[in-house]
Order: structure tokens, then sequence, then C-alpha cells
């Protein structure tokens, strides 16, 4: 299919930009001669066609994609036992946070995530990273003015193909370890059996920098963390045309929260002995738990000019915040044990039919419900009118909320081969959000030019009109009434619910082969939007919550840059971003009133703002070797009051190098691998505790060196 601006990582093969001519079906793939029914051989022919049709249901046809492969896996710090998060790091326009967050082209969240082309159920907000980087064959970010089968977080489509047993060249067994007392061993099974195919994972990760240290030390007090994932992934092909699979995840992950050493007590306590020694903040022992549990079943049935895919999915998720009672009142006035729980369940049906010779109709339709529900157990200090202790006598006050959400869409979009170098992609879709605490709907055109001005250039340009809900996460004023009088007392009692975000954003962008092997993108972008969405941090439970800004704008530039050739791949990115947002129209008892007063007279720039971002590397691989140098830097995270501050500049250097024996006396090869990971130990403070939304400091990582086995067999 032809993208337009179609930019990507020099690991990225061309596949992506070598385009098909749209509208029609793929060229017919090589068979192999048929020797018996479910051969090994034909049944990957098979899996392949399968795939290929899958891309035609929901291609981004005028989004902007940039995509990575295994290769560019692989020159990332950590290859596959990296996070998720910092393979993302080295795509244009996406900007580093604290707790493992990324933000896409200046928005806070609003990611979609698919598993080979299902949506993934929206989970919790919280820093555990439960898609694990071994699952992946391929992963592609969508961004711009996306087609209209996507909808609800449109920030950026995280789209990833998972590894399968045909992919799977053999199975693995890896060790990974080294600074911060770091110990990753992980497991890769997978294979094909007449028509069934499977992929499993199962890996455990140990090391003390579960989550950013709040200092500028070197190593954080109270920062252990455990994390354990399993993935699945099994297949079954029930004839040439149509496959059924199934997609399942668990994982759990156990974090100590670290602490600020010699903070001072401002609370008294009856539960506290005078002159306690212990009482402490090097001493505190909050901590908190991740779980996360998915399956997704689809059917997907690909016919002369018919593809159909039918996915039904369910997810639950759950946080638990542990506290310290004692420690907790003494320098916050609060001690809450808190357990936040979601569970979704959905369907997702889409649809492509080649309605004639010059036009592709695709249609869908996406359901949704979800049950969230807060659980808390506080200890709170009374305190008077002008917020200052008057007992020390705690109350306990314990309090069962929760919300629900439905979310619908439908959508139809013809694409329109007009000549065979122009295409537009035009469509609508209808989209619905009803919950405990608001309801909403909204009609929205998407359109999008295609223009193949030469065999080497390609253009886009396009709209898309957008219809974002919020997480179902609302306090109810009951709640907030059952703290008043107390240390947890918000300043205000206005609790406005928070509204679905709507926007038009426009894109237009340039993808030049300047050479066979050296490629240059462009791509500019803006939006306007009416009750912007935002998340924000508020207390030490790492939960993030949502509210909104009345209006907001966004607009920004990416350049990118690409060569490969043979064993050499180069590439570097430099985006930057503006956002403008004023008036919190919803959750207010947040913020203090100070800061709601400012925003509502003056426009802000939003806290996650990552002004001036670059990635880049150059690496170089062979069958036994393989070297790499990378490179991240950043400016423009918010702080201070009303976010009129700005943190200082990072820039940071990992290199890494790995080699391959493939004459072992068991299995099939053994690679060694070292990284070292900011290499010049660069002292970088991601966040400094204030801001809108804002309440934890962070620093990044200092220098670390890991080391890793891998045995295939």
């Amino acid at each position: 299919m032809v993208e337009a601006t179609t930019p990507h990582l020099p690991a990225t093969p061309p596949a992506h930009n070598k385009a098909s001519t749209p509208g029609t079906p793929p060229p017919s793939l090589v068979r192999l001669p048929r020797k018996q029914a479910g051969t090994i051989a034909e049944t990957i022919n098979v899996t392949a066609h399968m795939d290929q049709r899958r891309g035609r249901i929901a291609p981004g046809l005028g989004a902007v994609s940039y995509g990575i492969d295994q290769r560019q896996i692989e020159v990332t710090p950590g290859g596959e036992n990296a996070a998720f998060s910092q393979i993302l790091l080295r795509l244009p326009g996406v900007v580093m946070d604290s707790y493992g967050e990324v933000h896409v082209r200046g928005e806070h969240g609003g990611l979609t995530y698919r598993v080979n082309g299902v949506l993934l159920p929206e989970g919790l907000n919280g820093f555990g990273q439960e898609l694990d980087s071994r699952i992946i064959q391929s992963v592609d970010l969508l961004t711009g003015t996306l087609p209209a089968q996507f909808g609800f977080r449109t920030s950026g489509v995280i789209d990833v193909k998972t590894k399968t047993g045909d992919t799977l060249r053999n199975n693995q067994f890896s060790l990974y370890g080294g600074s911060y007392n770091t110990f990753i061993p992980s497991l890769q099974l997978g294979g094909s059996k007449g028509r069934w195919d499977y992929f499993v994972t199962a890996s455990y990760n140990r090391n003390d920098l579960g989550i950013e240290n709040p200092t500028n030390s070197f190593r954080a007090v109270h920062d252990f963390t455990q994390q354990e994932k399993g993935f699945g992934y099994l297949a079954y092909q029930i004839d040439d045309e149509s496959r059924i699979s199934l997609l399942t995840s668990a994982s759990y992950a156990d974090f100590q929260l670290p602490n600020t050493t010699a903070l001072p007590i401002l609370y008294h306590s009856s539960t506290i002995a005078p002159d306690d020694p212990s009482i402490q903040s090097r001493l505190l022992r909050d901590g908190q738990t991740e779980q996360n549990y998915y399956a997704v079943l689809s059917y997907q049935r690909s016919g002369e000019k018919l593809n159909t895919q039918v996915s039904p999915y369910f997810r639950y998720g759950r946080i638990g915040y542990r506290n310290d009672p004692n420690r907790d009142l003494a320098f916050s006035g609060i001690s809450q044990r808190e357990v936040n729980d979601f569970t979704t369940g959905g369907l997702q049906i889409d649809n492509s039919y080649d309605i004639a010779p010059h036009h592709v109709l695709r249609f869908g339709l996406l359901g949704q419900y979800t049950s969230e529900k807060l659980d808390t157990d506080t200890l709170a200090l009374p305190v008077d009118e002008a917020g200052a202790q008057s007992s020390i006598i705690p109350r306990r006050i314990i309090d069962h909320g929760g919300n629900w959400a439905v979310e619908a869409g439908a959508y139809l979009q013809d694409e329109y081969r007009i000549t065979p170098k122009l295409t537009f992609n035009y469509g609508l879709r209808y989209d619905r959000f009803a919950s405990s605490f608001h309801q909403e709907g909204q009609l929205s055109p998407r359109a999008n030019m295609v223009w193949k001005a030469s065999p080497s250039t390609t253009v886009h340009f396009g709209y898309s009109r957008y219809f974002a809900p919020p997480s179902p996460q609302y306090i109810s004023d009951a709640t907030l009434r059952k703290f008043a009088g107390t240390t947890n007392a918000p300043e205000t009692m206005l609790n406005t619910p928070t509204r679905v975000e709507k926007s038009h954003y426009v894109d237009v962008g340039i993808l030049q082969h300047v050479t066979r092997d050296y490629q240059v993108t462009l791509d500019a972008f803006g939006k306007w939007a009416r009750d912007q969405g935002d998340l924000g941090q508020f207390g030490r439970a790492v939960i993030l919550a949502p509210f909104s800004y009345r209006t907001g704008r966004v607009y920004g530039a990416e350049i990118g840059n690409a060569w490969r050739h043979g064993g050499w791949s180069v590439y570097g990115n430099f985006s930057f971003v503006k956002t403008w947002a004023k008036d919190i129209n919803s959750a207010q008892y947040q913020f203090e009133v100070a800061e709601l007063d400012y925003v509502r007279r003056h426009g802000i720039q939003l806290d996650h703002q990552g002004e001036f971002t670059s990635s880049a590397g150059v690496s170089y691989s062979n069958k036994h070797d393989m070297a790499y140098l990378d490179f991240l830097y950043g400016y423009g995270l918010r702080s201070g009051f009303a976010n009129l501050e700005k943190q200082p500049p990072y820039a940071i250097f990992n290199i890494g190098y790995a080699h391959s024996f493939t004459k072992v006396p068991f299995g099939h090869s053994l690679k060694l691998r070292a990284d070292v990971v900011n290499l010049f130990d660069h002292r970088y403070q991601i966040r400094d505790g204030s801001g809108v939304g804002v309440t934890q400091a962070q620093y990044g990582q200092r220098r670390g060196t890991l080391f890793s086995i891998v045995s295939s067999f």
C-alpha cells in the first residue's frame, strides 16, 4: 500500500516505502510446489498470505508511519531486554518522561496499542510496562491524521506484529544482568506443526532501579523491583482463507517507592512515640504492585475481495499501593492504602472490500465496557480552618468508589485511487462515550491525499476530527466530602467531571529517497482542541488521574534522516513541539487555588511538552558481530508554578557490542553482548517535583554496564 510520509529508522526494511498500487490486490505470493496437505512449507506460505491480507484491513494510508524491526531493536541499549518505552524513544517526536512514560507529539497518553491488528484493551495508568520487547517481530508508530478506522486514543497507534512460530528461527534462553543488581532470565519457545503455529515467552526481572531516583545520588534508596511477564500466541490455519488465533498475556510487578533522605518531620501523631529514631524518610517502606492480564481471540477470513477480522477481547488490571502508616503520617500527614481495579471486555470488527477497480471500501465497529473500582483506607490528621494540625489523633476514613464507561465507534471509509500516482482516502466515524459521570458523541470526518510525485518522492496532507474519551477514573463529590477538615482535604471542592477531548488535526509531509540507501522525511502538524485532555500524578501513589483544559493547541515539526548500506546503518531524528492550554475545567480539586486562578486567566505550556528532542545512532553488523553508538537528547519538559519554568537539557550516549558463536557444542549459536548505558555518567533531572500535575522529583539513570548471554537451541 502507498503510505504517505513513511519515514523509518535505518534499521527498518524498505518494505513500507516500496508501495504497491493502492486499491488493487497485492501481488500473488510465490507458491511452493504442493507436496502434501499440511506440510510446513505450505503452512508458512499461507500464514504469510494471511498476514498480508490482514494489513489490507486497517492500513495507515495517509498517516505518518515510523517503523522498527528486529535489527533496530538489537542496536537499542539492552536489545530485547530493553523496556518497550526505550524502543519507542528512537522514533521521531517521542519524548521521554518519568515512570517509563513516553509522549508522542506533545500529547500526554492518548496512545492506542494494537497487537496483530487487534486493539489491546486499555489498562490502568501505572508505570509498569507489560508489553515485552521480546515478543516483537516489528512495530509501527502511526500518527498524524489517522484514517477513520482508528478512534478514541489518537495521539498515536502503536501497531505491534508479534513473533510467531514461523518467525522464531530457534528457541532461545537468555541471561541478562549487571549494574544495579540487574538479573533478567528469559525464555522464548515457538514452532509450527501442521496447521498449528505457536510462540510463548516468559521473563523475570529483578533490579535496584525500579523507578527513577528522586535524588541525584548514584543509587536510589529503597528502589528494588521484581517483575514477571508471560506471553502466548497460538494460531490454527482453518484453510487457505481463514484462521483463528489467540493472544494471552500476564504480568505482575512489585515496586518499592524510592525515598528522599533527610526530609523534615511535619506532623505528629499519637501512634508515633516522641523521638522515635525510626521515623526517618530514608526508612519509608511504601510500595506498589501492578498486575495485568488480557486475552484476545481473533477470527480472520480473507477472500478474493472481502477481508474480515472479528476479535472479542478481555482485560483485567490492578494497581495496589501499600503504605507505611507512621512514617507517612509524620512526613505528609496522610497514610493511604489504595487498590484500583479495571475490567474491560469488548468486540472489534474490521472489514475491507474491493468494491470497484479504483475503490477499496473499509468499514467496522468497536464496542467495549469498562468497570473501574477504587478502594482506599486512609489515615489523616485533623486540621483547623487555617489548615494547621489541630489534633494528634489520626482519623481513619474508608471509601469504596467506582465508575463504569461504555465506548463505541463505527466507521466507513473509501480508498479512492484517482490516478496511479494520486490516492484519496476519506471517511466518517461516529463515536459515543457514556459513563457514570459524563456522556457525549461526535461524528468525525477524516480525509487524506497521497501523491506519488515521482518514484523517489511521496507527498501527503490530511485532516482529521478526533474524539478522545478520558480514562474512567472520576472521584465523586461524596468521597471528597469525607476528607473535609483533614490533612487530605483539597483546597477547593470544585470537581467538574472530566470531558471528552474534541480536536481538529492537520498534517502535511514529504518523504524523499535521495539515493537508494538514504531517505529524508519532513512532517509538520497542528491540533486545535476543546477540553484538552491531560494526566497528573497527585500524591505518593503512582496512579495517574485525568483532568482537562477548556481549550488547547499543539503544533510542531519532525525531521528524519536514515541511511543503510550493507551492514552499516545510520539515523538521525529531530523534532520540535509547542503546546498551549488554558483553564483547567475538570477535577479542579487536585490543584492549588492560586494555580487554578492563574491558568484560568493565562494560557500555559503543558508540563509534558518536550520542546526539542533528538535521537541518533550508528551501527554495524554482520553474521557474527554487532556494534552501535546511540544518542538521546531532550529539552523542554516544564516545571515550576503553572509550568512557567523548564527542566535543563539532557544528552545521553550509549554503546554496545555483541559477538555470536555459531560453532558451539550444544544448540545452534551462542551470543555474548555488553551494553554501557549513559556512557559519560551524565546527571540529569527529568522532573523536579513541580509543574501542573507533577508532585515527585525524578532523575535519569546513571551509568550502568550490563551483559547478556543468549543460547539458541
